[in-house]
């Protein structure tokens, strides 16, 4: 299978600026669709939400897509396409990042989805592309249990290849060819392409291919290790390339700001005194973005949006500000100490 060259650089793009700086962390939030309207729709409700989100600074709005029903997502992501309400909401904001978490459907649809997508939106989509559950989603879009890796590294190659600057002759597994199938409008650069997952992947083809990784939380050792791991492969295939290191994690916010944290799915309940902790603390192990996932939050999600965006997200980006401005006067003293000769 030939591999399709940008030319373009993908950090150059507003959506992967708004998300992803070395060093440092942001946090998105995913759309709690199941919050409003019984029938999921885009309300203007989630309108307000999404707005509000952009104007508290949050760096992202996720959607989430599934492709049948799924008890342990109620609502979410199965009633409208998450594509659909994309490109309503962005026409509905400015500047914060919209990324989709998607199973690989039909690769060209996606290709040309995004592509109209990012355009609609000013270049600030960021694509989160997954292998499809097996025992669920799997069937739905028509993935090969028995090949699932390979189904995925082609389909992915295939929105890679239609997206980028040049589309080779591809040949996919079924002897069919993408060989001209870019996308007549695409976006340049393209959108940035993260891996959500393994999706049954090494990491290390993860780093070579991928633009960054979103993956699921862990404990802080064992996250810390993950990161570790990441930037060697990335290191390893792409020396000096930024790739960010993105997870998910479920909160559910505490009235009581100083509540400790007990274990909940994919995450805990807490005030958030502890939220902003460990948030620090996942920067610190090296975490570039986290997406909150406010369904599982026993308080209304716009109450919960400001109570994280004003108490948590501001003293974190001042911590992060003031760490950053440290380091550079600390350069600019190691400078002056050390003149340079002629």
């Amino acid at each position: 299978m030939l591999l399709a060259r940008s030319s373009a650089r993908i950090e150059a793009t507003p959506g992967f600026r708004r998300m992803f700086r070395s060093g440092q962390l942001t946090v998105g939030t995913l759309l709690p669709v199941a919050d409003w309207e019984p029938d999921g729709s885009t309300t203007p409700a989630q309108v307000g939400f999404v707005r509000r989100a952009q104007a508290l600074g949050f760096a992202a709005l996720w959607c989430r897509e599934m492709s049948g029903p799924d008890p342990t997502f109620a609502q979410l992501g199965r009633n409208f396409d998450a594509w659909v309400r994309l490109d309503r909401l962005a026409a509905q904001t400015h500047t914060i990042a919209l990324a989709n978490g998607s199973p690989l459907r039909n690769a060209l649809q996606v290709a040309k989805i995004a592509a109209s997508i990012d355009r609609h939106s000013g270049g600030r989509l960021v694509l989160g592309l997954g292998g499809a559950d097996p025992s669920l989603e799997s069937p739905a879009v028509g993935a090969d249990l028995e090949r699932r890796a390979s189904w995925y590294r082609e389909r992915f190659e295939i929105v890679r290849c239609a997206l980028d600057d040049e589309c080779p002759v591809l040949r996919t597994h079924s002897g069919t060819s993408a060989h001209g199938a870019e996308v007549t409008a695409r976006p340049r650069p393209r959108p940035p392409m993260l891996v959500t997952g393994d999706s049954a992947q090494p990491l290390r083809w993860i780093a070579e291919r991928a633009d960054g990784w979103l993956t699921y939380p862990r404990s802080l050792e064992r996250q810390a290790m993950a990161v570790a791991r990441w930037r060697a492969e990335v290191q390893a295939v792409a020396p000096g390339r930024f790739k960010p290191f993105a997870q998910s994690l479920c909160v559910d916010l505490a009235d009581r700001p100083s509540l400790a944290p007990t274990p909940i799915h994919l995450g805990f309940k807490a005030g958030r005194h502890f939220v902003l902790r460990f948030l620090e603390s996942l920067r610190l192990v090296g975490v570039n973005h986290v997406v909150l996932n406010l369904h599982h939050g026993a308080r209304a999600p716009g109450e919960v949006l400001e109570e994280i965006g004003s108490e948590v997200l501001a003293p974190l980006a001042v911590a992060q500000e003031a760490e950053s401005t440290g380091a550079e006067l600390e350069a600019g003293g190691r400078e002056d100490a050390h003149p340079a000769k002629h």
